[in-house]
């Protein structure tokens, strides 16, 4: 791993500015289910979790910059935490019903309870091995956020399909990884080097799905080509 960080050494400004710039472009991605919410001017069938798990996503890996004294991070993932307070800023307008509303209101609560003791636990930990605690604190998050669809793998193989997974985001996400996996070894920082690992692997697995099934399942293609060839013998 030495032998890899001196020979990227070099390239360690190019590293840090091209992982910025893919991040930023990755919390943009936000932006495409809130145009979605708009189209639909509602939030039915959506939920507020991908933004809510970002939000608390963001918050610690920017708290784990700030423990490693690592300021690219702390940055790039401060503009991820702004933007994802935006993001369900306007979730919640277009959410209807008291209901609703207050179902948001619940997972925002639990979800910042959770970002709070985390929060509190890092000031009392001794610094010492708080950035490795804090790490695997934060690597487990990313494990169950990153790694939930997996779980799903089998279900995905059984019906041939990719459907339901959201490709842009995958995609996106494993060149993320990926980039910040080079950040983490050319900088020495084993913790950002084993939670962007396993985050670039998952990806991996996930989009290698799209090169072996389709995203709409076979028997949805039929009905569709059915239909189009109904369509042109009326016309």
């Amino acid at each position: 791993m030495e032998q890899v960080a001196k020979l990227l050494e070099p390239h360690k400004e190019t590293i840090n500015s091209t992982a910025a710039i893919v991040t930023c472009c990755h919390f943009l991605s936000g932006a495409v289910l809130c145009n979605d919410i708009r189209k639909k001017k509602s939030t039915v069938g959506f939920s507020v979790i991908p933004f809510l798990g970002g939000f608390i996503l963001t918050a610690l890996i920017t708290r784990f910059g700030m423990i490693l004294n690592d300021l690219p991070t702390v940055r790039i993932n401060a503009i991820g935490v702004v933007l994802h307070i935006v993001y369900i800023c306007f979730f919640y307008s277009r959410t209807k019903g008291v209901k609703e509303k207050t179902e948001v209101w619940a997972q925002l609560g639990y979800g910042g309870a959770l970002l709070l003791g985390i929060f509190a636990y890092a000031e009392y930990e001794d610094k010492t091995v708080l950035p490795y605690r804090f790490g695997i604190i934060l690597t487990v998050f990313l494990v169950v956020l990153v790694g939930s669809p997996l779980l799903s793998l089998g279900e995905f193989i059984r019906k041939k399909t990719t459907e339901g997974l959201p490709f842009p985001l995958i995609l996106s996400g494993t060149v993320v990884s990926f980039l910040w996996l080079l950040h983490g070894i050319v900088h020495r920082e084993n913790m950002v080097i084993l939670q962007n690992g396993l985050v670039f692997v998952m990806n991996a697995i996930q989009l290698t799905l799209f090169a072996i099934y389709p995203a709409i399942p076979a028997k949805k293609t039929l009905k569709k080509t059915k239909s189009n060839n109904n369509q042109k013998k009326e016309n």
